[in-house]
């Protein structure tokens, strides 16, 4: 757990555990933070709440650019412009420093065995992480049964149809707009 400095900041607290979760993010930054973040920021801290959360995953997915945007406003609804700044850099810079060190080591090598076992046993994970990620942000939006039966019927169709999710994401853009959700 992360507790606020000693002025009672959380905004160098937040930064070192996102910058140690960085170091983790075998699938990318979206899909292996988005749990833990939100555990630390919403449940562990309450530092911000889990419409806050949602609001800024939806903001981020939306918006384009990478998809870890989320830390970005994540951090500035903590702390500011400066909260925004450091989240950025602390998911980004540990992350290209080990590729590049990994990158450089690897360049003078085959992938060998252990290459090979680790990417196979990667996707699995990944997959694992992106439904987690999609639970909490569920959890954090269905705010009553409808939104709750949308949100079902969206996964139900992504998982049996080959519907194009623009489709879904339009069909959910009018359910708001009509006042059902």
């Amino acid at each position: 757990m992360i507790a606020a400095d000693r002025h009672g900041s959380p905004l160098w607290p937040l930064v070192v555990q996102l910058a140690m979760l960085s170091m983790t993010a075998i699938g990318g930054g979206i899909v292996m933070l988005a749990p833990e973040v939100h555990r630390i920021v919403v449940e562990a801290h309450p530092w911000i709440t889990d419409q806050q959360f949602a609001a800024a995953y939806a903001i981020a997915q939306a918006a384009p650019g990478p998809n870890m945007l989320y830390v970005t406003l994540i951090g500035w609804q903590i702390a500011g412009i400066a909260g925004a700044a450091l989240a950025t850099l602390a998911v980004v810079v540990p992350p290209v420093a080990l590729m590049l060190v990994l990158l450089r080591i690897g360049h003078r090598r085959s992938p060998g065995t252990l290459g090979r076992t680790i990417r196979l046993g990667i996707a699995p994970l990944s997959v694992g992480m992106l439904l987690a990620a999609g639970w909490i942000l569920a959890r954090a939006s269905d705010t009553d049964w409808r939104s709750g039966l949308i949100t079902a019927a969206t996964a139900l169709l992504m998982l049996r149809t080959r519907v194009n999710p623009i489709w879904l994401i339009g069909a959910g853009a009018l359910f708001g707009i009509a006042g059902f959700v």
